[in-house]
């Protein structure tokens, strides 16, 4: 067995210092490299967290006793070696002598000698479990199921949802679209005593009447023209759990009919059969519709009305959520920037300032979309303005908007908005997440000067998806 070196240092005290023991009384692991990269030292803290000694790790390959992810994607010696710089810190992990993994953050310096040259190089690995354990508390702090945020009206949320996942009344969850109206239902099922049922959503503005009547309540054979089989419907396979009811403004009178009597007597009746079934689900619905208005205009049955509002919870905008903004781009941007492999450090403050100030008429999704775009077409260290979908630019900040009166009470004040600058109200026209990811390609070809491939790898995409996408949305 190879046996280690031992060293001293000389001329930092009056008498000399042994390097093994001023080493290991540093609580943070380290790995002392020669120019070949083979371990020559490591101190006590790195023992404890990799379960190597030195007389193990003496003359080996770091990758070999590191076991980081790091030592695959980007070797960090290698990296300041190529890239002629001193020093490079990275998060990422390591397995040790037990096959556990553990997140690291890795610190790799040169060591120079009186002439300048290379020597060798010093890696100190700290064991950042705790301080994960630590964010993760306190996101959960801010977060119910998987809804984030910390706004009063989103803890006023949190403390209802709990509540109603114990009883089995009817829920109808109200607000802008985009504003987690299918969280907050998933959230009330996963903490309800039917959690290991079935969660079954259903989008009432999604299919033409007689096809949304048996993808709801089932059909019989021949019940219709193409009814070859008996098929079940929804409210069926929900059975012992929870139906989600989404854009129930949508839902046709007739079948508000059907509805109606299913919540009366929890009977199913499929289309063009006689014979019901009793089905034990949970309703949850959803819309983004005044449906008091909608019951003034008959258009929605004020009995039916009154049956789903048994509870109800309004989703606030994401204006009106006061800090959950900035929480939510932190969230999003850290999980599009692990998922696309980016190196990106952040927004910068230009950036950030806009997108704090900014109206997010589609809310969370918008604003999901506004991050997974900025992060993919970024290229440098931290998304800036420019790197910002360009429709956003065309639009009026929160900051200067005021509400208006308006006289005609079936639209609320708050739905409409104007600007002090100008007298005449600005009508904004948000853009589909696919005008935004057409845009986006154009953005990335035009700065490949049209390389596909070099286009493909910016995105994070493969070349056939992005072949694909340029044929589907007509780029030429």
């Amino acid at each position: 067995m190879i046996k280690p070196l031992y060293s001293y240092i000389n001329g930092l005290m009056t008498k000399s210092i042994d390097f093994s023991n001023l080493i290991d009384e540093i609580p943070v692991g380290i790995l002392i490299l020669d120019c070949d990269r083979r371990v020559v030292y490591l101190n006590r803290a790195f023992e404890a967290l990799s379960g190597f000694s030195i007389a193990m790790a003496y003359g080996i390959k770091c990758c070999n006793v590191l076991r980081s992810a790091a030592c695959i994607t980007r070797c960090p010696v290698l990296y300041i070696n190529s890239n002629n710089s001193n020093t490079l810190s990275c998060e990422s992990d390591m397995i040790n002598l037990d096959r556990q993994r553990l997140p690291i953050h890795i610190t790799t310096a040169k060591i120079i000698d009186n002439e300048g040259n290379t020597t060798g190089f010093i890696e100190t690995i700290e064991d950042i479990r705790a301080s994960q354990s630590f964010e993760q508390k306190k996101n959960a702090a801010y977060s119910f199921a998987n809804i984030i945020g910390r706004s009063p009206q989103m803890e006023k949320i949190f403390q209802i949802l709990p509540v109603l996942a114990q009883s089995d009344v009817s829920v109808l969850i109200t607000g802008e679209t985009g504003t987690g109206k299918d969280l907050a239902a998933e959230a009330i099922h996963q903490t309800s005593s039917r959690a290991s049922g079935p969660f079954i959503k259903i989008n009432c503005g999604a299919f033409p009447e007689t096809l949304l009547e048996s993808e709801i309540f089932g059909h019989q054979k021949g019940a219709f023209t193409g009814a070859i089989e008996n098929k079940q419907g929804r409210f069926k396979l929900a059975h012992n759990g929870t139906i989600f009811l989404t854009e129930i403004g949508d839902l046709p009178l007739p079948l508000q009919v059907k509805l109606l009597t299913f919540l009366d007597d929890k009977i199913i009746y499929p289309l063009g059969g006689t014979k019901g079934f009793t089905a034990d689900v949970r309703i949850i619905a959803a819309t983004n519709r005044h449906l008091e208005e909608m019951v003034k205009e008959k258009s929605f049955r004020r009995d039916l009305f009154f049956r789903l509002n048994v509870a109800r919870i309004h989703m606030p905008p994401l204006r009106n959520r006061e800090g959950d903004i900035r929480l939510l781009l932190d969230y999003f941007f850290n999980s599009y920037k692990k998922l696309q492999n980016k190196n990106v450090t952040g927004f910068s403050k230009t950036a950030m300032q806009f997108l704090i100030n900014y109206y997010y008429e589609g809310n969370i999704r918008e604003l999901k979309n506004i991050v997974e775009y900025s992060v993919n077409i970024t290229t440098g260290g931290k998304i800036e303005k420019e790197n910002l979908p360009s429709y956003l630019f065309d639009a009026v900040s929160i900051s200067k908007q005021v509400p208006i009166e308006v006289k005609n009470h079936s639209i609320k004040n708050h739905d409409l908005w104007t600007t002090d600058v100008s007298d005449k109200n600005i009508k904004k026209v948000p853009e589909t997440w696919a005008s935004v990811q057409r845009q986006m390609i154009i953005d990335t070809l035009k700065k490949t000067n049209g390389k596909k491939s070099e286009a493909a790898r910016l995105l994070g995409w493969g070349r056939s998806t992005l072949w694909r996408k340029i044929k589907q949305y007509g780029i030429d």
